[in-house]
């Protein structure tokens, strides 16, 4: 079933995630298809916040491999440990990228990025995939970025 979102890019960002949350929430509840609530994640918080890329990466044996996303062409894979995503999923922790030139090994799948949040998606204790978001901006991400984001992971997973 489509929904339409009620979008607040005015508020300020805590305000603009405590609005779309509870509207993911309601999206994903009942459906149990995984990639199907990628997809509409990544597509609501691209919606709500006009990031520059905002996907998933899934792993898949050593590799992750692009999942669901909403922005420009994509690398498809990416070795553990190798750039941002590789790094947040070998380390199993949220990597916030103020200046990606500035992250040894960035892997540059689109030269517009300028900044990165990559959050790691755990289910049982062991990582799955990665939530990956770019924006055109330096300095984008913070930390009221990554305590929503988790949040999102959460209502993703659950």
């Amino acid at each position: 079933m489509a929904e339409d979102l009620t979008i607040n890019r005015t508020a300020a960002k805590a305000e603009q995630y405590e609005s779309i949350i509870p509207q993911i929430n309601a999206l994903l509840s009942g459906e149990p298809d995984f990639v199907a609530n990628m997809a509409n994640v990544a597509a609501a918080l691209k919606e709500q916040f006009n990031w520059f890329w905002v996907g998933f990466y899934l792993v898949k044996g050593e590799e992750l491999v692009l999942g669901p996303f909403q922005g420009p062409v994509a690398c498809t894979r990416i070795k553990k440990g190798k750039g941002v995503c590789g790094s947040s999923w070998a380390q199993n922790k949220t990597l916030i990228v103020p200046n990606v030139d500035e992250f040894p090994g960035h892997i540059a799948c689109a030269s517009a990025s300028k900044s990165e949040i990559v959050l790691p998606l755990v289910k049982n204790g062991e990582v799955i995939g990665v939530l990956d978001v770019d924006s055109e901006f330096l300095d984008h991400f913070d930390e009221t970025d990554r305590v929503y984001l988790e949040q999102v992971i959460s209502v993703l997973l659950n």
